[in-house]
């Protein structure tokens, strides 16, 4: 891995960290939290059970990328047989 997308990768984490953090700070939360219900779920309860699976699922798929891109490529051309 070079330099350049070690440094890449701990940007994109760290904006995955601050964005999980403006997700479940107060003033954001607040704006969920209204006694509107959707689907018979209040708002604020709704927003957990989608927000927090779907961040676990966007980081889930970043890290599936970085080891497909850092797993050394395998030779694809089938094996002779010796004669």
């Amino acid at each position: 891995m070079s330099k350049h997308s070690t440094t890449h990768q701990r940007q994109v984490w760290l904006i995955f960290f601050c964005l999980g953090i403006i997700m479940l700070n107060f003033p954001f939360m607040q704006v969920f939290n209204r006694l509107d219900t959707l689907f018979g779920i209040p708002l604020l309860i709704f927003y957990l059970m989608v927000g927090w699976p779907l961040s676990i699922g966007v980081i889930y798929l970043f890290s599936a990328s970085l080891e497909e891109r850092t797993l050394p490529k395998r030779d694809t051309t089938p094996d002779r047989e010796l004669e």
